[in-house]
């Protein structure tokens, strides 16, 4: 056999073997705001368009509701068609419920007592989910954790387990607008009372912590007009949102954390909700940077494990004996 002659003077070109990128795994955590939260909608874009996909997802509010969706396997891109459908178009009468502007009921509510909620969240959730999301929590694609909170306990309640859709009803029954949820004896309402941002339940999960901020940022006197009773109500669990989510930051914050700039629109806005996408298109950008970032720092190329080198064993039979000096004299003579 012949071999081909390598050029002197020149170095052989060995071909590198192509490296398997390990990529590090990202847990996300979406949270709460009510109309603020249809923000994460175009959070959930970034992953599905950097190919990435959450190993776990934890959600508190309206940022169950995503989360859920996300997690049953829906496409960011379906979750937004279905969102501006249901919000603009199939369900004008939940819509005009949400909206604080032209619904009388809640203007009603401004001179009155408030003596019972509004809207059972179960039923709202029959009417607005899309049937494909999971009706249990072991149908999900995606491991998901949702936050609510036990009234008479004070304590958080982080469901993992069980029906879906009972675990987000609770999650999201904002007191005074939704009637609360009982689950095995426990009166559950809307999670952001303890957790509205719960990127804790996700610590050691995976390599990276995204936690997704919709709570709003403090606002100057006069960007907002005079808020009416019922307002100041919504209004005032989204402060106290927002105190609790700084103080769980001062103790520990997440690889990425992504404030979102929706502090102009009202808990109720989700007749909004054009304008809400729109400004959040600058939070999108700078999680697509950041994650970016973070994963080309992060991953790491490792060879692929070497076949151990088989020894080949002797060939069985009689040993083969060395020519005598006699011989190989013999031979050079002839």
């Amino acid at each position: 056999m012949t071999r081909p002659m390598s050029t002197p003077g020149k170095a052989l070109q060995v071909r590198t073997p192509t490296l398997p990128a390990i990529q590090p795994s990202i847990a996300l955590a979406l949270g709460g705001g009510g109309a603020r939260g249809i923000a994460h909608i175009l959070m959930l874009e970034v992953f599905d368009e950097l190919g990435l996909r959450p190993k776990i997802i934890a959600g508190t509010s309206i940022g169950a509701v995503f989360g859920a969706a996300y997690a049953s396997g829906l496409s960011a891109k379906l979750v937004r068609a279905y969102a501006e459908e249901a919000l603009g178009q199939r369900f004008d009468i939940v819509r005009q419920l949400f909206s604080a502007r032209s619904e009388p009921i809640l203007k009603f509510l401004n001179f009155i007592p408030i003596r019972s909620a509004l809207l059972n969240p179960v039923s709202v959730l029959e009417l607005m989910l899309p049937s494909k999301i999971a009706r249990d929590f072991a149908e999900l694609e995606i491991p998901l954790r949702l936050v609510a909170t036990d009234f008479y306990a004070q304590e958080q309640v982080v469901f993992a387990h069980g029906s879906l859709r009972t675990a987000i009803a609770a999650s999201m029954a904002l007191p005074a607008l939704f009637t609360p949820v009982t689950v095995d004896g426990r009166v559950l309402m809307d999670g952001g009372l303890v957790n509205p941002l719960p990127f804790d339940l996700l610590r050691g999960e995976a390599d990276i912590t995204v936690a997704v901020d919709v709570s709003g940022a403090s606002t100057g006197p006069g960007k907002r007009p005079h808020p009416s009773a019922f307002s100041a109500l919504m209004s005032a669990s989204q402060i106290m949102q927002r105190s609790i989510v700084r103080e769980k930051l001062k103790a520990h914050q997440p690889d990425i954390y992504i404030d979102v700039e929706v502090d102009e629109f009202y808990v109720l806005d989700f007749h909004r909700y054009k304008e809400i996408l729109a400004r959040a298109a600058p939070a999108k950008a700078q999680l697509r940077r950041q994650l970016t970032r973070i994963l080309k720092s992060q991953t790491v190329e490792t060879l692929p494990a070497m076949p151990p080198v088989a020894t080949p064993s002797p060939t069985p039979g009689r040993k083969r004996r060395l020519p005598s000096l006699e011989q190989l004299s013999r031979g050079r003579k002839e």
